[in-house]
């Protein structure tokens, strides 16, 4: 086994002892290999000046803010909790660019979904939206997490890695139903073709093709369906402390930021001219 298997082991090792999930071990793995093979693998180049210079990397590879915090708080797990390295300095996030996020309106929702007409692709985008489901939940939901009785879904090992509990729709009832059917408790509520589990570039794909057959041209994600639902509960008079719930916001402050693209509220603003 060659020295630099031997350490990414060694992290993977510790990220599973303290539980963290098979998402973050999967970056913090990738980020840190990087990293090593930045110092050519050679750990007694470890530095402040060291870790400055890669950050330098980073940003001259232009390299987004949110990623190069990813890299930041890996190499700070890697140093500090497996090679026990005290380097003695705070390793500071970078800035990032405060953008409001994408919403689409409810008819270009509507036109979404209409416009997709393979089932299980309908069902995923109406399960993110209606359920307000990051892309990683919808992958990972499973027959078991459903309750029909009581319209809710068990999300598990979200955000945070932690549980909460959403909303199952009623307008999804009928559609989970009839897919769950014939699964088995621990089969994943939509697989591949093959049987497989589905990725998020997969689920990515699904939602740019849809937002191509809809004619919608604004810069949306699979994310933006979470965003929208949100924008259109505020937008509904929902309150905000409710939404805050709904979508598991650790602050208030970053359910608010919804409110700055409501339509309701640009559509009563009146041009002087």
């Amino acid at each position: 086994m060659d020295i630099n298997q031997d350490y990414l082991l060694k992290l993977e090792r510790e990220l599973k002892y303290r539980n963290y999930s098979s998402k973050t071990i999967e970056t913090y793995t990738t980020c840190t290999s990087f990293f090593l093979k930045y110092i050519k693998y050679d750990i007694s180049k470890i530095s402040k000046e060291t870790i400055i210079d890669f950050i330098i990397h980073l940003q001259e590879k232009k390299k987004a803010p949110k990623t190069i915090n990813i890299y930041k708080e890996a190499i700070k797990f890697f140093t500090k909790d497996v090679l026990k390295i005290n380097l003695d300095f705070d390793i500071k996030l970078s800035h990032e660019a405060k953008k409001l996020p994408i919403v689409l309106t409810k008819n270009e929702i509507l036109i979404l979904i209409e416009k997709t007409y393979n089932i299980k692709h309908k069902l995923i985008l109406k399960l993110a939206y209606w359920s307000w489901l990051r892309v990683s939940e919808v992958i990972d939901l499973k027959v078991t997490d459903i309750d029909i009785e009581n319209k809710s879904i068990h999300i598990k090992w979200a955000k945070w890695n932690k549980d909460r509990i959403t909303i199952l729709s009623e307008k999804l009832i009928q559609d989970i139903s009839k897919i769950i059917l014939y699964k088995d408790k621990n089969d994943y509520i939509i697989e591949s073709e093959r049987g497989w589990k589905l990725t998020t570039r997969t689920l990515q794909k699904i939602f740019s093709e849809a937002l191509k057959k809809s004619w919608i041209k604004k810069e949306a994600t699979f994310h933006s369906l979470r965003h929208s639902f949100a924008t259109h509960l505020l937008e509904n008079w929902t309150d905000i402390r409710y939404i805050q719930d709904l979508l598991w916001h650790a602050s208030i402050k970053t359910t608010q930021i919804y409110t700055k693209v409501m339509s309701s509220n640009i559509k009563n603003i009146k041009s002087p001219l």
